[in-house]
């Protein structure tokens, strides 16, 4: 080798190893700033948590301070106030939607969902103002809607605009509105744990460590800052509860299915009005939110005050077992007309506090019946309101787990848990069965957008390796073995690729044809000695997903068992993925596998 080359050479091993400090040092960085933007998420959730938990007790004065200078106090109201209040409310409502705030329409659920599956995050601060005016002013005129869900996009908009000023990487971006959410949805509930729940469970859909995290302490910060301003309190007072008796359980699972039975009436009744509504000509947009207002008004006049706004007193009378089981009966129809009346309108307030009103009426209602009628089961009525309260959430709002959690949190008993998960899962398994879809999820396919569908999700069957893998037709070759022995023990096997155990126990890879070569020439080289690749190797229960990701750039995978990493169940390939995604009609799985996989170099048939 001449001088000149000795120099190119060098040279060149010199500015691939500078290449390669380089490209380590750029990993490690990118490692640094990934892992310190996690920690400054952390410490932004808590902050977003205490301006969430401050717009919320302003959002609760506000409606207060509305309801007393619409309506007055609870013993001076007028019957001409009551009824023209919320019609007069709503004819001001509906101009400032049309004109000023259209992305206050609606509870904000699935506008929180937008945001982070559509538009990266991004909700503009007009929503959180709009949003603030519009439902403090239905609220506390007397719509039948309640503040949660307004909280939860109030405090989603807060963390939105929050990350946009902090420059935060798209992926935190899209991550933050939940988060807001959740602080939104526990400073107006007083409910962490039901708002972290609810928040992965219906808007995100999945969690990691770093995602709960930020959830839990935005939640847990904003319920310091409500109780530091309005005071501890639970939202109702709720009486001793248990479960007295097992044979009560029958009386719990027959309000499973009145709650089911309810919840698809409720659903019903929205899915089919406001559609119609909604198509009627535009002019009549600004009339709807009043006319709602008008009949809701002469509800409250002709005997039922109980259905306007949010309605928490009167939970926590049916509670206290100050009312009949007819009117509990009565007051629950009423409530879900109200409330359909007002949210079909187009008037932006949440479907909260309305289920819960549904929910605890319904279960009050089949406490009384059971006292007066079957006096030897002495359940109190406040155990049967707080389980309804879950079984409408179950069954209409369909967030079993929040649910179940829910009832816990706000009793502060668990002793009743037994009688919740029964009659939850009764009324939840009915709306499932007779509503495939979800009210949100109708909601947003009516708007015409089509949001990923929490339930779906849940129900998706998922592909695992052991529905993919293929039996391994050849012996799992040792690394010390000669080329001659391999070949002896592969005689007759079909496999292109042949599996190599190393010392350590991992798994190579080496192509029979290589072997087939190697053996025409020295038939006493040792496989160890011959190029092979490692393999990463996968197990039975991984998923498809995880499969598709590890394959690329090997023709198969080994499947080992968990127990033993030296027993081999099988192999899998990308021929065999993608024909179990066929076989399965995963289309759409399939396109979307294949891209990590550099699917051009796959042919389609």
């Amino acid at each position: 080798m001449s001088d000149s080359q000795s120099k190119e050479t060098v040279e060149g091993t010199a500015a691939n190893e500078s290449a390669a400090v380089h490209a380590n040092s750029s990993q490690h960085t990118n490692r640094r700033f990934v892992f310190r933007e996690e920690r400054f998420f952390l410490v932004l959730a808590v902050f977003i948590g205490i301006f969430a938990g401050l717009s919320v007790v302003c959002f609760r004065i506000a409606i207060e301070r509305t309801r007393l200078g619409v309506l007055g106090s609870a013993l001076s109201v007028s019957g001409a106030r009551v009824i023209l209040a919320p019609a007069l409310a709503g004819l001001v409502i509906a101009v400032l939607v049309i004109h000023l705030f259209p992305g206050a329409r609606g509870s904000g659920v699935n506008q929180t969902k937008a945001a982070l599956y559509i538009y990266n995050g991004y909700i503009p601060f007009r929503t959180a103002i709009g949003k603030f005016i519009t439902s403090a002013l239905a609220i506390g005129s007397g719509h039948s809607l309640g503040p949660e869900d307004p909280s939860l996009q109030i405090g989603a908009t807060l963390a939105s605009v929050m990350g946009r000023k902090l420059s935060l990487s798209r992926e935190k971006l899209r991550l933050i509105a939940p988060v807001g959410a959740a602080a939104g949805l526990a400073a107006a509930f007083n409910a962490p744990i039901s708002a972290v729940l609810f928040v992965i469970e219906e808007v995100i859909g999945r969690w990691n460590a770093g995602v709960l995290g930020a959830v839990v302490l935005s939640a847990i910060s904003s319920v310091v800052i409500v109780r530091s301003f309005l005071g501890s309190e639970p939202l109702f007072r709720v009486p001793p509860v248990s479960l007295v008796s097992p044979r009560e359980l029958v009386a719990y699972a027959l309000l499973g299915i009145v709650g089911g039975l309810a919840a698809l009436v409720f659903t019903a009744s929205i899915c089919y009005l406001r559609p119609k509504l909604r198509a009627l000509p535009s002019w009549t947009h600004y009339f709807q939110p009043a006319a709602a207002g008008l009949l809701i008004g002469c509800i409250g006049y002709l005997g039922a005050p109980q259905v306007m706004g949010a309605g928490y007193e009167f939970i926590d009378q049916a509670m206290h077992n100050q009312y009949t089981w007819q009117i509990l009966g009565i007051l629950a129809a009423l409530k879900i007309l109200a409330t359909t009346l007002s949210f079909v309108s187009g008037t932006p307030g949440g479907m909260f506090a309305p289920t819960l009103f549904v929910g605890a009426m319904l279960g009050a209602c089949v406490g009384v019946i059971e006292r007066t009628f079957f006096p030897a089961l002495t359940g109190s009525t406040a155990t049967y309101a707080l389980v309804g309260m879950g079984v409408l959430f179950a069954g209409f709002l369909r967030a079993p787990m929040t649910s179940v959690f829910m009832v816990l949190e706000v009793s502060g008993n668990y002793s009743i848990i037994i009688p919740v998960m029964v009659a939850n899962t009764i009324a939840y398994l009915i709306s499932r069965a007779f509503q495939p879809v979800p009210i949100f999820d109708v909601l947003t396919r009516q708007d015409g957008v089509e949001l990923p569908s929490m339930e779906e999700l849940r129900e998706e069957q998922i592909l695992r390796v052991e529905d993919a893998m293929r039996p391994y037709h050849a012996p799992v070759l040792g690394s010390t073995a000669t080329v001659r022995y391999a070949l002896e023990r592969i005689r007759g096997s079909t496999e292109k690729l042949l599996l190599i155990r190393e010392a350590d126990g991992t798994l190579s890879s080496l192509p029979q044809a290589t072997l087939q070569a190697v053996a025409q020439q020295d038939g006493n080289l040792m496989l160890d000695s011959l190029p092979h690749r490692p393999c990463p190797v996968l197990y039975p229960d991984n998923t498809i997903e995880l499969a598709l990701r590890r394959v690329h750039g090997h023709d198969i995978l080994p499947v080992v068992n968990r127990a033993n990493h030296r027993i081999l169940e099988g192999v899998v390939s990308l021929e065999n993925i993608l024909e179990t995604y066929r076989l399965m009609g995963g289309t759409e799985a399939v396109s979307m596998g294949a891209g990590s996989v550099e699917a051009p170099a796959v042919e389609s048939g």
